[in-house]
This record gives structure tokens, C-alpha cells and sequence, in this order.
């Protein structure tokens, strides 16, 4: 299968918002990612919910919006209406996660886990087949432009042989420094969607950018 590029719109100049969207529509791109950070959780805030509910006027694209928050479920049925297509919550952030999954999935969304750096992919094993992405963080979260750290790879390896060994169909999603650089062997390592954020709206030619990020 070929595999997704969903440009992060955290790296995207804010009072564009809406211009930033249109480019996204407009490209090849997959979906669009919107990172949501409380502060909390995470040591930054980004945008919310009013935003992301005006900005979904403008799109037709799937919304993977990625929770960077503590106690995510408050606000499952609020990001559904929203307009968000695809549920991220954090495995660090989720005391019951297996019930956060459920209920992302019971409002009518594709239910996602983040984890990070630090956390062993064998930790999702009684999980993974619930799953419908899991959202690999590849920089430490919370902003973005950081550098790639390279045992993410190793990391891809171990979630793939747990996908096969629970029967998973989740998506592997890499988030965090995917760049010209790395995003061939990111492919070829086993990733199935990419977040791009500095890769693509810090370039001369976004939409050129996003062309060669999307090739397989």
C-alpha cells in the first residue's frame, strides 16, 4: 500500500490558517494533522477546538487530529463534532486505555494512539488490534522542528512484528522530524503515514514539497 503524507498544520504560519488548509486540498497530500496541546501534557499550547471547527469548512481531506492533552476523554464527543476524523490520544496520557479507544471509535471516529520516545511499542500488544493508527512520535512532542531520533527505526521493526503477531491492521504513523532526507528509508523501513511539518510549509515550494514527500 502506498503511503500517506499528512502535513501538520502546527508548523503552518497561524494567521494563514485558511490558506494553509486550501494548499493541503489542493496537493497530494492525505489528510491533514492537527496537533492539540494543552500545556499540561505537553510544554506548549497550540490551537483548539474553535479552530479546528473553522477550518474544517474548508476541507474535504480527513482530519487526523492528534491529542497532546491530559484526560482526552472529556473531549471525545467535542473533537468529533468538531470535525476530526481521526481521534490521536497519548498511551502516557490514558489511565484506561483500552475504554478511551472504545469510545473514540462508539462517536464514529478511527481510533489512534501516540506514544513516545521513550515508550516500548510491546506496550500497545493488548491493544493493537483496536487500533486504527498508531502515531509513532519520532521527536519528543510538544514542538515542532526537532531532529529525527534515529531509533525510531528499530522502533517501526518492533511494531511491525506485533502487528503480525496480534493481527493488527493499524497504520504506522511517524510524527516528529520526517524530512528529504529520511523519508525514503522511513518508507522502506515500514512507515505507512508521515507527518510533515517544517518539511513542507518551511520550503520554497510547498506543494512540491509535498509531491516528493508523498512518492513512494
Amino acid at each position: 500500500m502506498p503511503h500517506l503524507l499528512a502535513p501538520s498544520l502546527l508548523s503552518a504560519d497561524f494567521a494563514e490558517l485558511g490558506k494553509a488548509v486550501h494548499l493541503i486540498e489542493s496537493s497530494e497530500a492525505a489528510w491533514h494533522h492537527i496537533d492539540v496541546m494543552d500545556g499540561v501534557f505537553v510544554p506548549n499550547i497550540s490551537f483548539g477546538l474553535p479552530v479546528i471547527k473553522s477550518i474544517r469548512k474548508h476541507a474535504k481531506k480527513p482530519f487526523d487530529v492528534h491529542l497532546m492533552i491530559v484526560r482526552p476523554d472529556q473531549y471525545i464527543t467535542a473533537f468529533r463534532d468538531a470535525g476530526a476524523d481521526i481521534l490521536t490520544v497519548h498511551f502516557e496520557a490514558c489511565t484506561h486505555l483500552h475504554r478511551s479507544i472504545q469510545a473514540i471509535k462508539a462517536a464514529g471516529m478511527k481510533a489512534g494512539v501516540a506514544i513516545n520516545p521513550h515508550t516500548s511499542v510491546e506496550l500497545l500488544s493488548d491493544v493493537l488490534a483496536d487500533i486504527d493508527v498508531v502515531c509513532m512520535m519520532s521527536v519528543n512532542p510538544g514542538f515542532g522542528g526537532q531532529k529525527f531520533i534515529e531509533r525510531t527505526y528499530g522502533k517501526i521493526d518492533a511494531l511491525k512484528a506485533l502487528r503480525t503477531r496480534t493481527g493488527s491492521k493499524a497504520l504506522i504513523e511517524i510524527d516528529g522530524g520526517v524530512s528529504m532526507e529520511n523519508v525514503r528509508q522511513l518508507i522502506a523501513t515500514g512507515a505507512d503515514v508521515l507527518v510533515a511539518g517544517n518539511s513542507v510549509f518551511g520550503a520554497a515550494d510547498p506543494i512540491s514539497a509535498i509531491r516528493e514527500l508523498s512518492r513512494d
